[in-house]
C-alpha cells in the first residue's frame, strides 16, 4: 500500500476514535458522606514525591521523566515531552500537592492496586471517584497515537467484583483538562473491606500518558433536604449578639434505607470538626440561642445511615450544611463634621466602617440617608443641627452614635456701594462696612491706597470696576463689585464755518463728550442756546461760541463756528438807459456783496455784450461805449460760492 494511502487510512482511524462517545460517569443521586478514603499522593516542598509501595504498583519509579512502564510522583509537569501538556499543579491546585504521572507499559495491565486503607461499612452504598488528565496534546495527536483508556475495578478481597467502570478512550484536548470519573457500589452484608484496581486498557509505546489524582470513597445514601422551619428555607440565618432566638431545623429523608437512623451534628470551626448533638436523632431539631451565647458562625447538618451504621463515621451520609451566625455589634461610631460655609458641601463621616448606615438630621433625605460619608450639597443654614447615625453589622445588628452638631456658617453680606463719578485725577473712598468681616481683598490694586483696607481711597486713571472679597471670622467669603466712573475734561468739536442765504436756517452740529451742560453765545438767531445742536437763523454774518461744561466740575471747553449769511439776489427784468435819470442802470440788489461773483450778458445771437467780476458799478446797457438797442438780452451769474448758476433775461427799453 502506498505511503500516502497508509497515512490517509491512519488519519481516518484517528478521526473515528476522536468522535467516540465517552462513557457516561455514574454518580450518586442522593446525599454524600464525608470522604472515608482519600488518596491524593500527599504533598511536599520538592517537585517530586516518594515512590508508592510495591503492593500498590509494580511499575518502575523514576524521579525524572518516566518512559514506558514507569511513573513519577510530581507536583507539576513542564518539560518531559513537547507533545505533553504543561501542568503547573495538581487537580485541586494545592501548593506542592503531588499527583501520579503514568507512562503506560507496552501491554495493557493493572498499574494501581489499593487494599490496606479501604475499610468500609457493610450494607452501605459508596461512590468511588478519581480525577484523570490526558497528557497528550490534541495538536500532537493523530490516528497512530494511543489515548488513555482506564478500567476501575472494585472487588471483595476474594476477587468478587462489586463494580467496574471503563472510561473508554479519554480524548486529547487543546489544553490540560482534568476529568472526574465515578461509580457507585454497595458493600453488601458482611463486606467491610474492598480492593481497588486501576487497569490500563491501551498499550504504551506511542502515547497513553496520563496524570492521576484525588482517589476518593464516600458513602452515598438517600437524598436529605434540610431547612429552617421548612425544608425549602435554606438561607443562612442571622441574629445579633445578646438576643434570644429560637430555631427549628426540619429534615426530609428519601427512601433507601430499610432501618434509617439519624443524628444531628454541629460545628463551630467552619466544618473542620463536627460534634454529635446529644438526643438529636429525629427529623427535626429545635434549639435556642441564649442571650449570653457568643458571637460566631454555628453550622448544622444531619447524618443518616442504615441501622447501627449511624455510629460509624465511614457509613454515614450528610445533608447540606445550614448556618446560623451570631453577629457582634459594631463599636459605637464617631462622627466628624467640620463646619462649612453656606453653598459648600457639608460632609459628615462615620467611623469605623459598617455594612450599612442610617442617618438622621436636618439635612437628611431619602436619597442620602444611607451614605457614608453623608454629603449634603449646597448646604444652607437650614442644615444646621444635630446629626446621628445608626450603623449595622452583618445581620442588621444596630449601633447608634452620639449626636453631633453640624454647623453651616453664613457667608458675608456685602452692602452694595455706588460711588458718584469723579473727575480724572480726583479721589473717592470705597467705604465697605460688612458685618462680621475679618479681612478684605480688593482687585485690581491699581489706583488703590490699600487693597486690604475696608475703605481704601481710589484714584483710578480711567473708569475701573473693582472686586472686593470679604472673609468672615468663620472663614466664609463673598464678593462684590464696585465701579468707579472717571469723568475726563469735556471735549467738543464743530465745523468752523457754515453758509446760508438770508432767510435760511442751519443746525449748529457740534459734538461733545464728557459734558452735560451747554451754552451758545450770542443767543441771537438761535432757537435754544442751551442745546448742543440748536437751529441758527441769523440775518447777517455771525460767529457763535459753544461752552460745554461738566456738571460735576471737571471743567469746560469752547468751540466756535462762523455763519456766513449771503444776501438775497434781486434781479430786475427791465431797465431804460435813456439818460432821463430814471431806471438808467440794471441795478441787481445785493450782488455787490459777492465780490468774487461773475456776470455775463449775451445778445440773442449769443454775442457777449457785458462781463464783470463783482458788481460794484451797475451796467448802463452799453457795449464798447455804445448804447445797445432795445431788446431782450440773456444773462448768467456765478456767485462763486458753490451755489447754482443764476440765469434769465433782461429787456432794454429806450
Amino acid at each position: 500500500m502506498p505511503f500516502k494511502t497508509i497515512k490517509l487510512f491512519l488519519l481516518i482511524l484517528f478521526a473515528l476514535a476522536c468522535i467516540q462517545v465517552r462513557a457516561q460517569t455514574a454518580a450518586c443521586n442522593g446525599s454524600y458522606g464525608d470522604p472515608v478514603v482519600k488518596l491524593d499522593f500527599g504533598s511536599g516542598v520538592t517537585s517530586t514525591g516518594p515512590p508508592l509501595s510495591s503492593d500498590i504498583t509494580t511499575m518502575a519509579y523514576v524521579t525524572d521523566c518516566p518512559n514506558d512502564g514507569q511513573y513519577s510522583i510530581v507536583s507539576s509537569h513542564t518539560s518531559c515531552h513537547d507533545t505533553w501538556h504543561t501542568v503547573l499543579h495538581d487537580h485541586t491546585g494545592n501548593a506542592g500537592g503531588y499527583m501520579m504521572l503514568v507512562n503506560a507499559s507496552y501491554a495493557p495491565s493493572v498499574f494501581f492496586t489499593e487494599t490496606k486503607d479501604l475499610n468500609l461499612c457493610e450494607n452501605t452504598t459508596y461512590e468511588f471517584s478519581a480525577y484523570v488528565l490526558n497528557l497528550l496534546k490534541l495538536s500532537s495527536s493523530d490516528a497512530t497515537t494511543v489515548q488513555p483508556d482506564l478500567l476501575f475495578t472494585i472487588k471483595k478481597p476474594d476477587g468478587t467484583i462489586l463494580a467496574q467502570y471503563d472510561t473508554n478512550t479519554i480524548l486529547p484536548t487543546a489544553g490540560p483538562e482534568w476529568n472526574k470519573y465515578s461509580v457507585p457500589f454497595s458493600t453488601g452484608a458482611g463486606v467491610t473491606q474492598i480492593v481497588l484496581e486501576i487497569s490500563n486498557n491501551g498499550p504504551g509505546g506511542n502515547g497513553n500518558d496520563l496524570l492521576l489524582d484525588d482517589i476518593e470513597f464516600r458513602a452515598c445514601g438517600p437524598n436529605i433536604k434540610v431547612g429552617f422551619t421548612t425544608t425549602d428555607n435554606t438561607q443562612p440565618q442571622n441574629t445579633c449578639e445578646g438576643q434570644v432566638q429560637n430555631y427549628n431545623l426540619i429534615a426530609d429523608l428519601n427512601s433507601g434505607y430499610s432501618n434509617p437512623k439519624l443524628q444531628w451534628q454541629s460545628s463551630t470551626d467552619g466544618g473542620v470538626t463536627w460534634v454529635n448533638i446529644p438526643g438529636a436523632t429525629s427529623l427535626s431539631y429545635a434549639f435556642q440561642f441564649a442571650a449570653n451565647k457568643p458571637a460566631g458562625i454555628y453550622q448544622y447538618r444531619i447524618a443518616a445511615a442504615e441501622g447501627d451504621n449511624i455510629n460509624s463515621a465511614t457509613c454515614r451520609v450528610y445533608s447540606d450544611v445550614r448556618t446560623v451566625t451570631i453577629n457582634a455589634y459594631l463599636a459605637k461610631p464617631s462622627i466628624t463634621a467640620p463646619p462649612v460655609c453656606e453653598g459648600d458641601a457639608l460632609t459628615l463621616t462615620a467611623t469605623p466602617g459598617a455594612i450599612r448606615y442610617e442617618w438622621t438630621g436636618p439635612g437628611v433625605t431619602a436619597d442620602n440617608k444611607a451614605q457614608n460619608p453623608l454629603v449634603i450639597d449646597n448646604a444652607s443654614v437650614a442644615d444646621n443641627g444635630d446629626y446621628q447615625v445608626t450603623v449595622f453589622s452583618v445581620g442588621d445588628c444596630a449601633t447608634v452614635s452620639d449626636k453631633v452638631k453640624a454647623t453651616v456658617n453664613l457667608n458675608p453680606v456685602i452692602p452694595v456701594i455706588t460711588p458718584a463719578p469723579i473727575c480724572k485725577g480726583s479721589v473717592t473712598i470705597l467705604n465697605e462696612t460688612t458685618p462680621n468681616a475679618k479681612s478684605y481683598s480688593w482687585l485690581p490694586v491699581t489706583g488703590l491706597s490699600d487693597p486690604t483696607s475696608a475703605s481704601p481711597a481710589a484714584k483710578p486713571a480711567e473708569t475701573t470696576t473693582y472686586t472686593v472679597t470679604v472673609t468672615s471670622n468663620e472663614g466664609c467669603t463673598a464678593t462684590q463689585t464696585v465701579t468707579v466712573t472717571v469723568m475726563p475734561v469735556p471735549e467738543a468739536s464743530i465745523t468752523p464755518q457754515k453758509k446760508i442765504f438770508e432767510g435760511q436756517s442751519v443746525v449748529l452740529d457740534a459734538e461733545a463728550k464728557y459734558a452735560d451742560s451747554y451754552l451758545w453765545t450770542p443767543a441771537e438767531g438761535l432757537d435754544d442756546p442751551t442745546k448742543l445742536n440748536p437751529v441758527a437763523s441769523p440775518t447777517d454774518d455771525i460767529t457763535y461760541t459753544l461752552t460745554a461744561s461738566s456738571g460735576i466740575g471737571c471743567g469746560s471747553v469752547n468751540v466756535s463756528v462762523f455763519v456766513r449769511v449771503y444776501k438775497k439776489i434781486v434781479i430786475p427784468t427791465t431797465f431804460s438807459p435813456n439818460g432821463d435819470g430814471f431806471n438808467d442802470y440794471w441795478d441787481i440788489e445785493a450782488l455787490s456783496t459777492y465780490p468774487q461773483s461773475t456776470l455775463n450778458v449775451f445778445s440773442r445771437s449769443g454775442q457777449k455784450v457785458y462781463t464783470s467780476t463783482g458788481y460794484d458799478k451797475p451796467w448802463n446797457g452799453a457795449y464798447k461805449g455804445y448804447v445797445l438797442p432795445s431788446g431782450t438780452y440773456y444773462y448768467v451769474i456765478d456767485l462763486k460760492n458753490n451755489a447754482p448758476l443764476l440765469s434769465g433775461w433782461v429787456f432794454i427799453v429806450h
